[in-house]
């Protein structure tokens, strides 16, 4: 760990803002401090982007752009493979860099990069694969089809939760669809990001490029001017709902292109004949991994009446014997909170739920003895899904409720405003086909006998209502990378109208 601190991070702790291969950028704001949330001690300071070199990042993404867009993308894409390469070689101390800033356990870690190899291996066959329809012409002698083309440099917005990963979804499709990307980082977790971007600044060094992956490290101030900047048409922004809001807004008023990934309020449901379990896996690894802290994590449960008693007591038991403490700590299952406002959050969300006539069953004290930031995962039986449960509390808080009907837990499923994770636990067909119809779940993932976490990064990533709407890593999601043109040929001798047109000689 501390050699890897060294070697990819130490050039930019007071030195500048990243910008491709051996290029640091001098900067005057104040510092980004990085502080590990294991004991809330600063593990180095980064100099942030400051306007002049913010501006100086945005022109060199452009003028990659020219260069990298004309590159065939088959010969992008091994490019791509040489990145995903190069990940295998870090994946250890890479993943245990993210622990450390970001405090999710060693094993989700290394987790993270394996989805950032993962993303490359696919986007490497996808280099091949970026094709578009033909099209029968109503007017004989023509042929019509699409093709698809770069859009150019992409801003990418990432969160704290995944450090690494979604940027990894993002660059690499864009990359082999011939964008040139801009990243800016959440501020909590800088030293990640400069980790990952000297691999890139590696990568581009060996293959004699610049610009194609670039990072400009900062508070909100970056993320204003990226989302303001008409040289990027298309921003990627994961976050907050109210935060993605401002995005959109202002992303749309120059008319560019977003994709969102915002809050969820993912739940699952128990029914009658569910395997009881699956359910205690599938909620526990949902609803306490990573703390609470995923946009998938689980946050309610509704639970057949028949069955709500047996499995609560089964989850609490499970509660009980979760290790918490060092996230690098090969026992740990639970690390701690990324902030204190977050203690705070989850202090505050079930105060409020136990007003609305909750019964805390087991969890929610703060471990102080542990650190700072550390909590116990919370369960709380409510009567009814009142205006704390609607709301996504970014903390290990499980919501249970009961329901009689299918109907009935598929309207109580539906009754919030997020709607990105979704699943059913149940032996029945029908049962999960109801669940999978038009009129069940309403969330852009919906799975049968597994939790809500845990998506492959083969299906397209996201979700509906105040999710956002956008889909990023898998499936046909690098559309959103490129824009389509549709092409029409006449190799007749003749010019025939569309519609049978007649318009003189």
């Amino acid at each position: 760990m501390k050699a890897l601190l060294e070697k990819l991070t130490l050039r930019a702790v007071n030195s500048g803002v990243c910008s491709g291969p051996d290029q640091w950028l001098d900067s005057h704001a104040s510092p980004l401090v990085s502080y590990n949330p294991t004991n809330g001690e600063p593990i180095a300071s980064v100099v942030p982007a400051t306007r002049e070199t913010y501006a100086v990042i945005a022109n060199r993404a452009q003028q990659a752009f020219g260069a990298w867009r004309r590159l065939p993308a088959p010969k992008r894409g091994e490019v791509i493979r040489d990145l995903g390469t190069l990940l295998r070689a870090y994946k250890e101390p890479l993943g245990e860099l993210v622990s450390l800033e970001m405090g999710k356990i060693r094993v989700e870690g290394l987790g993270e990069v394996q989805e950032m190899i993962d993303i490359c291996d696919f986007a490497v066959g996808l280099s091949r694969q970026l094709y578009g329809l033909t099209m029968h012409s109503e007017r004989p002698g023509h042929r019509m089809y699409e093709q698809w083309h770069p859009l150019g440099p992409i801003g990418i917005i990432t969160a704290f939760n995944f450090p690494v990963a979604v940027w990894a979804w993002n660059a690499a499709i864009a990359g082999v669809c011939g964008d040139t990307v801009i990243w800016k980082p959440s501020e909590l977790v800088p030293l990640t990001a400069i980790a990952t971007q000297h691999l890139a600044n590696q990568v581009m060094a060996d293959h004699h490029l610049t610009g194609v992956f670039t990072l400009a490290a900062g508070a909100g101030d970056v993320g204003r001017w990226m989302t303001e900047d008409t040289r990027l048409p298309l921003i990627s922004f994961t976050g907050s709902i109210p935060t993605g809001r401002r995005v959109a807004q202002t992303v749309a008023g120059r008319l560019g292109r977003t994709i969102l990934e915002l809050g969820g309020n993912n739940a699952i449901i128990v029914a009658q004949n569910a395997n009881l379990d699956l359910v205690i896996r599938g909620v526990l690894f949902g609803a306490v991994g990573t703390a609470g802290q995923r946009c998938t994590s689980t946050r309610r449960l509704i639970v057949h009446e028949s069955l709500v008693d047996p499995l609560c007591a089964r989850l609490v038991k499970a509660y009980k014997q979760v290790p918490i403490g060092d996230p690098l700590d090969a026992k740990t299952l639970m690390g701690p909170l990324a902030t204190a406002r977050a203690v705070e959050a989850m202090q505050a969300a079930i105060g409020l739920a136990v007003e609305d006539g909750g019964q805390l069953l087991t969890g929610g004290n703060v471990r102080s003895d542990l650190g700072p930031q550390f909590v116990e995962p919370a369960i709380i039986r409510m009567p009814t899904q009142s205006a704390i449960v609607r709301e996504e509390t970014f903390a290990p808080i499980l919501y249970i409720l009961t329901y009689t009907t299918l109907e009935e837990a598929i309207a109580l499923h539906n009754d919030v405003t997020q709607g990105l994770s979704s699943a059913i636990f149940t032996d029945s067909l029908r049962e999960a086909e109801t669940f999978l119809a038009v009129d069940g779940s309403d969330c852009g993932i919906a799975n049968v006998n597994i939790g809500t976490s845990g998506a492959e990064i083969g299906g397209a990533f996201g979700g509906e209502k105040d999710t956002g709407g956008g889909r990023e890593s898998g499936s046909d999601a690098w559309k959103a990378y490129m824009r389509r043109q549709t092409n029409t040929i006449n190799w007749s001798k003749e010019l025939p109208l569309a519609q049978g047109i007649e318009f003189g000689e």
